[in-house]
């Protein structure tokens, strides 16, 4: 099994993330990478921030799940993770990244292509697929998803799943088939990093 770090609002998430951990010792889906990651100083340049994530929070986990809810795109913590889990570290390098759409935000049973080629038919049979083109598009149908994410579903080099909370409680075997495939995507992404840090909460 992957070591997988989870990226989520705790205020308002905890339940949800709560729930995947269950759900994933029950079935043998994960190990869940957890740890206190306390405060990060918003004052250190963003170098030595996603360095200490990378580094001592996410350390040797492979895979990042972050969990969609109606305000983790809203949270500089949850940014600072997604993007060191992009990040190649000094010690330890990039990691898959899966995106799930927890209940709360709107659209969250839609389908969002998944991490390679025609894997979208395979792992989602009963889905109506439309092709989106425009960040726009995006952001109209899934206002919740943290920019940075967005940011990736337009760069062909990097291979981010996206999937709805609906759709791994009702086969856990999916988010297993996920995590497979975000762990041996990870070292060939080429992630888009070019968005500065979010410097405080929104």
């Amino acid at each position: 099994m992957h070591k997988v770090f989870i990226s989520y609002h705790h205020e308002n998430d905890q339940w949800y993330k709560d729930q995947l951990v269950a759900m994933a010792t029950q079935y043998g889906l994960f190990i869940d990478h957890a740890v206190n990651t306390g405060d990060v100083s918003d004052k250190l340049d963003d170098q030595r921030i996603r360095e200490i994530i990378r580094d001592e929070y996410l350390d040797d986990s492979t895979v990042t799940i972050v969990l969609v809810g109606t305000e983790t795109k809203n949270r500089k913590h949850v940014d600072w993770e997604i993007y060191s889990s992009m990040y190649d570290g000094k010690e330890n390098k990039k990691s898959g990244v899966i995106a799930i759409a927890l209940p709360s935000i709107r659209n969250h049973e839609l389908c969002i292509a998944t991490s390679r080629g025609n894997a979208e038919e395979r792992l989602y049979p009963i889905c109506n697929w439309t092709p989106i083109r425009s960040r726009t598009e995006y952001e109209q149908a899934w206002p919740w998803i943290p920019p940075r994410i967005v940011d990736n579903l337009f760069n062909s080099s990097a291979h981010i799943s996206i999937t709805s909370w609906k759709h791994i409680m009702d086969d856990p075997n999916l988010l297993h088939e996920l995590i497979e495939l975000a762990f041996q995507d990870r070292a060939n992404c080429k992630y888009d990093l070019r968005r500065s840090m979010k410097p405080r909460n929104s």
